[in-house]
């Protein structure tokens, strides 16, 4: 039993927006974007229910509309018969799926040796007219998000596969939740879903005892709560299809138009789809309040759900819109009043009266118990210490040149990043694909082929003829053609490009020396979270300074965590360089217990300095720490931040112990390796 739509507390944004996609699909989606615990599933799996049921034709696998059915359906042609009515489905699809399962399948088996062309529809297929539903759709890989946003659009599947191509239609809604604190989506995908809103729970103690006290209610008698809001449910849904009947005779007149175009240029939003979609979505703001002409106030209220996404300049900011922004932009772009002309009245209902509610007659002003928030604060995370924080007591006098009783710096501000050069696991990886290390993966380029162990799903068509070609005459093939057996059929072997955990190890400690240093220390590393966002790693955080080394961040793939621990580092104390290497050794083998299959790869910033307690030889037992790292296979990396015109040379030395490649700080940035490329060209 589905909890009730209208029955869930608040959430108004993602009520709305949801609504106007049931409207218009056309508007392109919704990504629901929030902490854990806030009813995103809840309330989407909801939606499903009070959309107006559909009419199919018996027997289609792909939910044809026996009114208009597709003529290219696969299993058409359709004859004039009777539909059928069934509710909309709201369809699943998980993170770890694969695309086969996601379009759909050949039976390449089948039609190799049998000559059958048998086509398995994927989830996109059960999903027409209906809603396709993706939780965690920032962990998905970024070709299965760039085909279902393309599927969204287009209305249309592919399935092409060894000269086989198979179409269908594939119109639907599509929901996906994130939580973004597990890492966000690339601009280029955020900017494909139509519309975006951000959810909390409630603050408000009313408010959240009112989720509890209707979360208990549903788990005491599901069929009887559900009964209390039947009557809302359908009211919501007769109200669906009848703004779905009044969209397409709203008018979006030449002025307000204009309106949402200088809104979108108020905003220097790249390309022309933030127009489109505002404009798609005021209309179907029109429709959903029984207007069959767009207002100022329906562009106002589609902006806010269109553009906050489509603004972010930087991975790491967060989308938002500027209020004042709007509000100016709307003004400037209305047409010019007389001096007695009224301001403009507020939007009426479908009556003349007062605009309807949301969703329903009734207080909605909260979800489900059970998705209760929890803190954000990530400290509390595996119980995480704060970064800096030193036992009183700990520090020593400075090094690198500090002189006196060392106290510890306020953390410097980092330095503009750039755009870094490539680092890579050595040898060829299976883990989760992502743009990084050579890996085996489902997609890339064929490097040969292997006996299949199950199904084939990619055919190798060049081995699987040669691995046939010498058994003919004794299958009694004497001309044209070729006897396939399933002993012949080999499947492609492809190699791509897989995600790795990133673990940073800083040294924070005050050899690190001035602020503008650690500046330009942060910098970089930001610069190469930058680059692990962009390749889809997951990253973490390990800091040393004064008596020992903190985990700053465990992993995760937040990059944007990362960076905000890495802004607020401060710097001072000693540099307890074996505590960093050590504490590291220890992230990776529970992490590796975790998730085997993703390769580490240990980037050390440091100086190389090692300073202990007096009499002890801190250096050597640093050095016997990277030893370990080298013996376990680590792949490392170690960035050497040392400056002046005196080098001691200590971090390519730790390089050395560690079996790392050891890089200057100047020389992370891509373009000093592509100087160092031509260099040694000109040189040749």
């Amino acid at each position: 039993m589905t909890y009730p739509f209208g029955a869930v507390v608040g959430m108004d944004d993602m009520r709305l927006a949801l609504l106007l996609n049931a409207v218009s699909p056309a508007v392109g989606g919704v990504l629901v974007r929030g902490e854990k615990g806030t009813a995103k599933s809840t309330t989407v799996r909801a939606l499903a229910a009070v959309l107006p049921p559909v009419a199919v034709v018996p027997g289609c696998r792909f939910a044809c509309d026996p009114a208009a059915p597709d003529p290219a359906c696969p299993d058409g042609p359709h004859d004039a018969v009777p539909g059928h009515t069934r509710p909309a489905r709201l369809v699943e699809l998980p993170v770890g799926a694969s695309e086969d399962r996601v379009v759909g399948s050949l039976d390449l088996e089948r039609a190799l040796t049998e000559g059958v062309k048998a086509f398995e529809p994927g989830l996109l297929a059960a999903a027409h007219r209906g809603v396709l539903y993706v939780d965690e759709v920032n962990l998905l890989h970024d070709h299965l998000v760039d085909l279902l946003l393309d599927a969204a659009a287009l209305g249309t599947a592919y399935v092409e596969r060894e000269g086989v191509s198979v179409r269908h239609a594939a119109r639907f809604l599509l929901v996906g939740t994130m939580n973004p604190e597990e890492g966000e989506l690339r601009p280029q995908l955020l900017d494909r879903f139509g519309l975006t809103v951000e959810v909390a729970a409630p603050r408000d103690p009313a408010e959240r005892a009112e989720v509890v006290r209707r979360r208990f209610a549903y788990d005491a008698d599901p069929a009887g709560f559900a009964a209390a809001w039947a009557g809302e449910e359908g009211a919501l849904a007769q109200r669906i299809a009848a703004a779905r009947a009044r969209l397409p005779h709203v008018v979006l007149s030449d002025g307000a138009l204009r309106q949402v175009t200088a809104v979108c240029a108020a905003f220097d939003v790249d390309g022309l789809r933030a127009d489109l979609v505002t404009a798609r979505a005021a209309m179907a703001h029109a429709a959903w309040c029984g207007r069959d002409e767009v207002t100022e106030d329906d562009i106002r209220v589609a902006a806010r759900l269109a553009l906050p996404h489509r603004r972010r300049r930087n991975p790491f900011d967060a989308p938002g819109l500027d209020d004042d922004t709007l509000e100016q932009a709307l003004q400037d772009s209305r047409p010019e009043e007389g001096p007695d002309d009224d301001p403009p009245s507020p939007p009426d209902g479908p009556d003349g009266g007062d605009p309807p509610p949301p969703a329903s007659s009734r207080d909605l002003d909260g979800g489900p118990a059970d998705d209760a928030s929890r803190s954000r604060d990530l400290d509390e995370q595996g119980g995480t210490e704060t970064p800096g924080a030193e036992t009183p007591g700990a520090e020593t006098p400075g090094e690198g040149g500090a002189t006196g009783q060392a106290r510890e710096k306020a953390a410097a501000a980092p330095s503009e990043p750039f755009r870094a050069r490539r680092l890579e696991v050595p040898g060829i990886g299976a883990g989760a694909a992502g743009r990084r290390s050579r890996a085996r993966a489902e997609r890339g380029r064929v490097v040969g082929s292997v006996r299949p162990s199950g199904p084939v799903t990619r055919l190798h068509l060049v081995d699987t003829v040669l691995a046939a070609a010498p058994h003919q005459v004794a299958r009694g093939r004497t001309g044209p053609g070729l006897r396939v057996t399933r002993e012949d059929l080999r499947q492609a072997t492809l190699e791509g490009r897989e995600g790795n955990l990133v673990l940073f190890v800083v040294d924070a400690s005050g050899s690190m020396g001035s602020r503008a240093r650690m500046g330009a220390v942060k910098g970089a590393v930001l610069s190469l979270l930058l680059d692990a966002y962009q390749r889809r790693d997951k990253v973490g955080l390990v800091t040393f300074r004064g008596g020992d080394a903190v985990l700053a961040l465990p992993p995760t793939w937040s990059v944007e965590a990362a960076a905000a621990r890495l802004r607020e580092l401060p710097t001072g104390g000693r540099t307890p360089l074996a505590a960093g290497l050590l504490r590291a050794e220890e992230v990776l083998r529970v992490e590796h217990v975790r998730d085997p299959r993703r390769r580490p790869l240990l980037v050390v910033v440091t100086d190389g300095r090692a300073t202990g307690a007096r009499g002890s030889d801190a250096l050597g037992t640093a050095h016997a720490a990277a030893r370990r790292l080298a013996a376990a296979g680590t792949a490392a990396v170690v960035v050497d931040c040392e400056s002046g015109p005196v080098r001691l040379g200590l971090a390519g030395a730790l390089g050395v112990h560690l079996g790392a490649q050891t890089l200057r700080l100047e020389e992370l940035a891509a373009e000093s390796l592509a100087a160092t490329v031509r260099s040694a060209r000109e040189a040749a």
